[in-house]
């Protein structure tokens, strides 16, 4: 199999992954800020296990490299915070439709991390991708709880694509292991000043779940994701992860018995079309280089 086909691969399963992570914000009976803390704990902890076993160099080339790991492990605690949040205060399907803006912001900021040119179809699969999102959106009212989880999904939209830029430059330095480790430990770091003013209900069932949530759905999809970065454009990656409120919506139907409204899956239809199609583009497009 070549490297572009393995990479797309990844980048499919961990998005497959990403989906269901996002019940878990539902079955955990805690805040968003100690739902993520205990995530990139657990996380952390089991990178590191992996990086020891396999003996790999976790030290930094440059001693710049340290201050941009930290402002990616920073942009991660604001990115998972936020969409536990659109969760928590609305559906799963509003938060992780609208946490999909993010390929919208993504298109736009690729040219000015990376140079490279704005291709037409970038724009027009942008825009659809936009379309699909203003369908689910409820009308605007600050008090209403959905709007509320659109605004927070979005803002995590927005938090994704700044780190996924940050991911494409760095994982052409260093092993998408060493950078997924550094970012979960910042991120359990940043976040641990947050848990003295949040009230902690650690049954044994949330424990299990923040466990399964941290290294399954955490470690193990987040480095994958970032390892399919070698040979795949962020722009192309950030639209095959719009498949990922497909995964979530489907799962928490048949788990949670929380049904999508009509448009809502019409949403969601106009956005797995445009990822499918960019999947099956992709692969005429040739490696890019750094």
């Amino acid at each position: 199999m070549e490297e572009k086909n393995k990479s797309l691969l990844k980048i499919h399963l961990s998005v497959l992954l990403f989906g269901l992570s996002g019940l878990f914000g539902k079955l955990i009976s805690l805040s968003s800020t100690v739902i993520v803390f205990g995530r990139v704990f657990f996380s952390s902890i089991f990178l590191f296990i992996i990086l020891i076993y396999f003996k790999k160099n976790i030290l930094l080339k440059q001693k710049k490299d340290y201050f941009y790991i930290i402002l990616m492990g920073m942009i991660l605690a604001i990115h998972w915070t936020t969409f536990f949040k659109a969760i928590q205060v609305s559906t799963i399907a509003i938060a992780l439709l609208t946490f999909s803006t993010f390929p919208v912001f993504i298109t736009f900021l690729e040219p000015y991390f990376f140079k490279d040119k704005i291709k037409l179809w970038d724009i027009i699969s942008a825009i659809v991708t936009f379309l699909g999102i203003i369908f689910i959106v409820p009308k605007f009212q600050l008090t209403n709880n959905l709007t509320q989880g659109a605004l927070w999904g979005m803002l995590s939209g927005f938090a994704y694509a700044i780190l996924s830029m940050l991911n494409r430059k760095y994982v052409q330095q260093y092993s998408s292991l060493v950078i997924s480790f550094y970012e979960q430990l910042v991120a359990t770091v940043v976040l641990i000043p947050f848990l003295f003013f949040q009230k902690h209900d650690l049954t044994y069932n949330n424990i299990i779940l923040l466990i399964l949530l941290g290294v399954v759905f955490t470690a193990i999809s987040h480095s994958l994701f970032i390892n399919g970065l070698k040979y795949t454009r962020a722009q192309t990656a950030s639209i095959i992860s719009s498949l990922e409120p497909v995964y979530a919506i489907v799962f928490a139907a048949f788990i949670l018995k929380e049904m999508p409204s009509l448009r809502e899956i019409v949403g969601g239809i106009i956005i797995l079309g445009i990822a499918l199609y960019s999947t099956i583009k992709s692969k005429k497009e040739g490696v890019v280089s750094k």
